[in-house]
């Protein structure tokens, strides 16, 4: 065909780009790989070609450890209040109404009684969903609670700890007193020689690690878990030093003799339940 012949325009079809439906679909924080959602739920949330393990809520943690249908929650109806009447960008009633909303939980920690394969227990967990997982009158109450229900009943206690806020800023002094408080419910525990097994998931830190989470007969953790009391980039613009590789992650605490034993989350509720079997009288 002559120059002069060639149709104006020309005509291209492009195939139209295949949409992916949302929310099939994670990345990997640690190492970016792309993974399937419904295979990592199947890997209990960890990633398959690093091992980086995801936080999980409440609700996964006490799917994933207790049996099936077993847990009992306590305390569900306890509400945090608002004592110094805090106000900020947002008030402390609504960032308690906003992750109450956000999560479905009435608060950070969850408690009750269940089993793990078969053995009857007092099972805590903490969720860093909800304004960190921070402790703050609740949370100090429920974490006591169940340490006197197991004293009183005399059962093991498994508290799971993933609270990167530590005490809670909201309720001041109120907060700091838990510490104390569910210290003291731990020191009349263990003179009864009752096992307490302390889960530390990444992360948990300032002072919930100051206080029951470090009290464990048995203090395990989960892998490259963020472990400490003032974070690693706070520390360095302090004493202005570099720190450590690894500093304040599970490994690094494991060889410094802070905590006792690393549990990939695969094996994490079958070694639960031979270390309950071993320690309980």
């Amino acid at each position: 065909m002559s120059l002069f012949g060639k149709p104006r325009y020309t005509m291209v079809k492009v195939a139209r780009k295949r949409e992916i439906p949302s929310g099939l679909w994670t990345k990997c924080e640690e190492c970016g790989e792309i993974i399937y959602n419904k295979a990592l739920e199947e890997n209990l949330k960890v990633c398959p070609k690093c091992q980086y393990h995801f936080s999980l809520s409440a609700p996964e943690r006490i799917q994933q450890l207790l049996d099936p249908g077993t847990f009992k929650e306590l305390d569900a109806d306890l509400r945090s209040v608002d004592p110094l009447g805090f106000k900020g960008p947002k008030t402390y009633k609504e960032k308690l109404r906003l992750d109450q909303a956000a999560t479905g939980l009435s608060e950070a920690a969850v408690t009750g009684e269940g089993r793990i394969n078969g053995a009857r227990l007092v099972f805590g967990v903490t969720d860093s969903r909800f304004i960190m997982g921070s402790m703050g009158s609740v949370v100090g109450e429920k974490i006591a609670r169940a340490v006197e229900r197991a004293l009183r009943a005399k059962l093991p206690l498994v508290i799971v700890s993933g609270s990167g806020g530590g005490a809670r800023m909201y309720e001041g002094m109120f907060s700091l007193m838990q510490m104390s408080k569910t210290s003291a419910a731990l020191a009349q525990f263990h003179e009864h020689r009752l096992p307490f097994i302390s889960v530390l998931t990444d992360p948990t830190m300032a002072g919930v690690m100051a206080s029951y989470a470090s009290l464990g007969d048995l203090v395990v953790a989960e892998p490259r878990a963020l472990i400490g009391f003032t974070g690693p980039r706070v520390i360095e613009q302090t004493i202005r030093q570099r720190l450590p590789a690894g500093f304040q992650r599970s490994e690094f605490l494991l060889d410094h003799g802070m905590i006792d034993l690393i549990l990939h989350r695969k094996q994490l509720k079958s070694t639960l339940a031979e270390l309950l079997e071993y320690l309980t009288p």
